[in-house]
């Protein structure tokens, strides 16, 4: 009786606290999709990552399936955030810029478990975020914020015209990504050590400096 006793307890506690239980599932599931991608996941590893039991996952969240594009949707929502903070409209239009680029460099540095998210979704050809209408919805504003930057530069002379805000958008992503993605092989292609704090630091700046000279910003 003490043992079956000791055993209700918890799981009396976790389901009194369903936000926590809910939010140590998805990074219990997040931390499993990162290291075994969606097809080797297991939902009893994430039980056990998350101190609950499968019940509870499949109450609070749902399947495997349904957990991966929670975990996914989530990634999203958590930079859309982060760019919506910036105010980039209330900026001077290369201040705007900087500040743009060096938070999407930021935001890979400090979510290294995100890239390996999105690599896993494309092995899957985006099955999952192509049937999430919230992620399109989520870009829409930073694309219209990225628009008017650039209008607003071209009005004061400092940005080229006819740049294609989506364009810029994926190079602004792409040149923090494949840094990111690749820091370890290209460590050793190179036989310099990318991995530190100096050298993060000078891929920022030099990030920064080629988005600056594609759009005709004079360097300082």
């Amino acid at each position: 009786m003490d043992v079956k006793t000791d055993d209700r307890a918890p799981r009396a506690a976790r389901e009194r606290n369903p936000e926590k239980t809910t939010q140590d599932i998805l990074v219990a599931a997040r931390e499993e999709f990162v290291e075994h991608g969606l097809d080797g996941a297991r939902i009893d590893r994430i039980a056990e990552r998350a101190g609950a039991n499968k019940r509870l996952i499949y109450h609070y969240v749902g399947n495997k399936e349904e957990l991966y594009s929670r975990v996914l949707l989530d990634a999203y929502r958590d930079i859309r955030a982060g760019e919506r903070k910036l105010q980039l409209t209330d900026l001077p239009p290369r201040a705007a810029m900087d500040r743009l680029v060096g938070f999407t460099f930021d935001h890979f540095e400090a979510n290294p478990w995100f890239l390996r998210l999105l690599a896993n979704e494309n092995i899957h050809r985006a099955a999952f975020v192509s049937q999430m209408p919230e992620v399109r919805e989520l870009t829409s504003p930073v694309i219209a914020q990225l628009r008017d930057v650039l209008r607003a530069g071209e009005a004061e002379g400092v940005f080229r015209k006819g740049v294609d805000p989506i364009q810029l958008y994926m190079s602004i992503i792409g040149l923090s990504y494949f840094f990111f993605s690749n820091i370890h092989t290209l460590s050793v292609v190179f036989g310099h050590p990318l991995d530190t704090p100096e050298s993060r630091a000078a891929r920022r700046a030099h990030v920064i400096g080629v988005v600056r000279g594609y759009l005709g910003v004079q360097q300082a």
